[in-house]
C-alpha cells in the first residue's frame, strides 16, 4: 500500500516538472508527512486535455457513496482488481489523474516493531503516481477526492514490502491522462510492477508514525547519525 508520502518542492520546480501553471492556486508549502484525509496536489486534464492542477482530498468518494466516510477506506486501489471494483472501474475509464510526490514511506517489521523507510530517486527528482478522482455531492456539501494506483512491489521496494504505488515516467504522462481514447490497453500496462532507474531507500525516524510531525527531519537517514 500507500499510507504516506513526501512532496517538498518549490511551486516553480514543480510547474517546470510538469509543464503546468499553478492558476490563481496558493503556493505549496513542502510537506513531510502527507496522510490520508489530507489534501494532495494532482494533474488532472481540463475540458481541452490540458493539463490543469488541483487539490483532491486523499480518499475516494465515490459519487454513488452514501456519505464521505467510504474514502477512509478507499486511499489506494489495487492494479489488479481494478476494473472489477465499482468503486474504481469508472473512474479508471474517465477520471484519471497524476498525484505530485518525491517520496513516498513503507515499513518493514522488525521484531514486534515497524522501522519506516523513506524511497525516492537519488536525485531527489519530482515523479508521479498513477491516481484516480471522483465527485461526491449531497445537500450542498462537495468533495474531489482521489487514490493512489497500488500494485506488485519491484525489487527495490520489496525487501521493505510487498506492494508499492505506481510511479509513472514523464514520457507516460499524456497516455494515462487521455481518457478520451476508449481503448484502454495503454494505460492498463502503465500499471504493472517494474524497475526505476536510480530508486533508492533508507531508514528514517519512527516520529513519521504520527500525522502530527511534518518538517524535514522526517526525511533524514537515520544512518548518517548513528
Amino acid at each position: 500500500m500507500c499510507g504516506r508520502f513526501t512532496l517538498t518542492h518549490s511551486t516553480e520546480e514543480i510547474e517546470d516538472a510538469f509543464e503546468v501553471g499553478m492558476g490563481g492556486l496558493p503556493p505549496v508549502p513542502p510537506r513531510y508527512n502527507i496522510a490520508p484525509t489530507q489534501p494532495l496536489l494532482a494533474i488532472r486534464p481540463d475540458e481541452g486535455r490540458r493539463r490543469e492542477v488541483t487539490w483532491f482530498h486523499w480518499g475516494l468518494i465515490p459519487s454513488w457513496a452514501k456519505d464521505p466516510s467510504m474514502g477512509a477506506r478507499m486511499i489506494n486501489a489495487r492494479a489488479e482488481t481494478i476494473l472489477e471494483k465499482p468503486s474504481f472501474k469508472t473512474s479508471f475509464a474517465r477520471r484519471r489523474c497524476l498525484i505530485v510526490a518525491d517520496g513516498f514511506y513503507e515499513w518493514q517489521r522488525v521484531g514486534k516493531t515497524k522501522q519506516p523507510f523513506h524511497f525516492a530517486f537519488n536525485n531527489r527528482t519530482l515523479f508521479a503516481f498513477a491516481g484516480l478522482f471522483d465527485f461526491w455531492e449531497r445537500d450542498g456539501n462537495a468533495i474531489a477526492s482521489c487514490t493512489i494506483i497500488t500494485t506488485a512491489a519491484n525489487e527495490e521496494v520489496q525487501e521493505i514490502h510487498d506492494r508499492m504505488p505506481v510511479i509513472l515516467q514523464p514520457s507516460e504522462y499524456d497516455t494515462w491522462l487521455n481518457t478520451q481514447n476508449k481503448d484502454m490497453e495503454g494505460a492498463i500496462a502503465l500499471l504493472q510492477s517494474r524497475p526505476l532507474a536510480n530508486f533508492i531507500h533508507y531508514p528514517v525516524d519512527t516520529a513519521v508514525n504520527s500525522v502530527r510531525n511534518d518538517e524535514a527531519r522526517l526525511i533524514e537517514d537515520t544512518r548518517n547519525s548513528a
